[in-house]
């Protein structure tokens, strides 16, 4: 009877540790989703930049130099945001991500307020367009970063309480690092005007 009693014991404590690994992996399953969602609106936000630059092109010719670091930007960002997309989580990897997509958000600034000393190409329909597009990814961004970092959070709470930090540190369940946006100015929209 006492050895009945042991081996439900034994099998019940198995048991809850088998639920504190499946909790962990699906946990991690749920950032790494929520960074599939900013994979997608980030893409978005990296095409339509080429299409933005073109319709500039023709009015800021002599501009060359903004549109080649939006260009350039655009191109690091698109890099980054592969690093971070092959090892979602990672700290290094959010880290080149956040500040690639910060030098885009500058860049593209210095784009939009070029923009405001060439009233033809603010009154340019297809700039119009996808000046509000990116404005509306911009968005979809932000809601997607929260969510990617809501997860995360979640992810590092349940790892971190005992007895699942056990489980997670003998399993390899590392910390996931959320997407920070180091500089207050890139935390805002672009500001697009055609007034």
């Amino acid at each position: 009877m006492g050895l009945i009693i042991v081996l439900i014991v034994v099998v019940l404590i198995v048991l809850y540790f088998v639920a504190i690994y499946n909790g962990l992996v699906t946990s991690r399953n749920g950032y790494k989703n929520a960074f599939a969602q900013i994979d997608v609106q980030l893409t978005r936000r990296h095409d339509l930049i080429p299409n933005l630059v073109e319709t500039a092109k023709g009015y800021l010719a002599h501009e060359r130099g903004t549109l080649e670091a939006v260009v350039q930007a655009r191109n690091a960002a698109v890099n980054g945001l592969a690093g971070a997309k092959a090892r979602p989580g990672d700290a290094a990897a959010m880290q080149q991500l956040a500040s690639s997509e910060n030098a885009l958000t500058q860049t593209l600034g210095h784009l939009f307020a070029l923009q405001e000393a060439y009233p033809d190409l603010k009154a340019n329909q297809t700039m119009m367009q996808l000046s509000e597009e990116l404005t509306s990814t911009e968005n979809r961004v932000a809601f997607a970063r929260q969510a990617y970092n809501d997860s995360v959070l979640t992810y590092n709470n349940r790892r971190e309480v005992f007895p699942a930090s056990f489980v997670a540190n003998s399993f390899g369940f590392a910390a996931a690092e959320p997407l920070k946006i180091e500089n207050p100015a890139a935390r805002d929209v672009p500001k697009v005007s055609f007034s």
